[in-house]
Formats: structure tokens, C-alpha cells, sequence
């Protein structure tokens, strides 16, 4: 899963998820507000909803990915409650996230130590250091932010750190920060439920 070739499509996961997940929507660092358009259909939606026509190869990864989709219209105790109860790296990661949205950093940080080395890691890493990158060419990039140009290796804690800067107004000098923090988050997300889907698919 090279982020040279990977293109993340919102059709490419089925209808059902496809109208969750369009229009696109960027999360905020923070808590964000529940999508209140999309509850109905979140509240209605299973595994085997979101699979119709497909089997399902890993029925925990299918539910990490109502996990990631509860998550992406900031419903944040609904997307607690499924990847608490999945007690494998990716549910971890997920839980993670959640925790970091949430402010409590030092939980997400817990969490992201279950998870250990991911597959994801090494796609966001590069995706990461292409945003800033960019954000350096056009002179945007916050001091804060430099390691992510140049790290070797995902570091999922110093991101914690980054979005709580971020969101505490560190980089207050430069508001691209929080802009640049959203896009890395943003792109974690897709590669994310991408591998979920993928997984439970078992493609």
C-alpha cells in the first residue's frame, strides 16, 4: 500500500459506505460535532450491511471499519464503544485516534503502544512527509512540524504532541499547523479503513 499509488476512492468500498463518505469531510484535531445528517444511517448500518454482496473474511476488521466510519462524522463515544471491544493493534489504533480527538493524550498514547508496529505506518509516514514537504516548499511549515519531513519511522506519539500543540495554540505563530496536523490526520484515517475494508474483505 504505497502512498505513490494509492488513491483513496469513496466508491471503491461499496454504496453504502460511499454515501457516508461522500461529500468528503476534514475531522477536526479536537472533538469535532456529531454529523447529525449521517446518524440515521450509522445507527442502522452493520458489518454485514456495509459487506452486502461480499463475504467476510475477518469479521473484526469489519467491524473496525463501522469503528472508522462512526469516527469519521465525529461521533466519538459510538466509535469507543466498537474498538474498545476489539483487542487487536488496529482496534487499538483506532482507539487511539479517538483519544487523541478527545484531548486526553495521554490515554491515546497508551493505546497507540498496544498497537505496536502497523502496516499503516509506513504509507502515513510517507504521505506525512510529503504534506510537509509542501508545506516547507511554500514556506508554511511549522518548526513543530519538521519531523515529519524526516522521520524514519511513523512516530505515533510525537504526532499526539504535534495535534496538541496544534490545538493549544503552540503554533499559534503559524495557524498552518493545525491545517497541516487535519491533512496528516485526514490521510491516516483512509489509509486506515482502507486496510480495514480490505482485510475484512480479505483482499
Amino acid at each position: 500500500m504505497s502512498t505513490s499509488v494509492f488513491k483513496f476512492d469513496e466508491t471503491a468500498y461499496g454504496d453504502t459506505a460511499a454515501k457516508l463518505l461522500l461529500p468528503r469531510r476534514e475531522a477536526d484535531l479536537g472533538p469535532g460535532k456529531p454529523n447529525r445528517d449521517a446518524e440515521q444511517v450509522l445507527r442502522g448500518l452493520t458489518a454485514k450491511c456495509l459487506f452486502a454482496g461480499r463475504r467476510i473474511a475477518d469479521h473484526g476488521m469489519a467491524r473496525a471499519c463501522l469503528a472508522g466510519l462512526w469516527l469519521y462524522h465525529d461521533f466519538l463515544d459510538e466509535s469507543h464503544a466498537i474498538s474498545q471491544e476489539l483487542h487487536t493493534p488496529t482496534g487499538s489504533f483506532w482507539h487511539g485516534i479517538m483519544h487523541r480527538r478527545e484531548e486526553d493524550y495521554e490515554n491515546a498514547k497508551y493505546w497507540f503502544r498496544r498497537v505496536g508496529r502497523h502496516p499503516v505506518f509506513g504509507p502515513l509516514r510517507d504521505a506525512a512527509s510529503q504534506a510537509a514537504k509542501e508545506a516547507s516548499n511554500e514556506s508554511r511549515l511549522d518548526p513543530q512540524a519538521g519531523f515529519l519531513a524526516t522521520q524514519s519511522e511513523w512516530d505515533p506519539f510525537r504526532f499526539v504532541d504535534l495535534c496538541a500543540a496544534a490545538l493549544k495554540g503552540a503554533g499559534a505563530a503559524k495557524p498552518s499547523l493545525a491545517s497541516l496536523c487535519r491533512q496528516v490526520q485526514s490521510r491516516e484515517w483512509e489509509l486506515l479503513f482502507d486496510h480495514c475494508y480490505r482485510s475484512a474483505a480479505g483482499d
